[in-house]
């Protein structure tokens, strides 16, 4: 498993979804549009940004226990 693809997927991932939110802004621009941002992809948008610093850390313990092993 490794950490760092899946970091760059996920954020890949994430960034991928909101720029095509951007283009549907263009397009729906309604109270139940700002309900769907700030309900759903902000949230999305804070933890996928929580999730990229536990697996940086979890990467560095993983490293660490890796090394101690040898």
């Amino acid at each position: 498993m490794n950490l760092n693809d899946q970091k760059s997927r996920l954020t890949g991932l994430t960034r991928d979804i909101l720029l095509r939110w951007e283009e549907t802004k263009s397009h729906w621009r309604d109270a139940k549009s700002d309900e769907f941002e700030s309900r759903y992809l902000i949230e999305l948008s804070a933890n996928v940004n929580r999730t990229v610093i536990i697996l940086e850390k979890l990467e560095t313990v993983l490293k660490k226990v890796e090394h101690d092993c040898e």
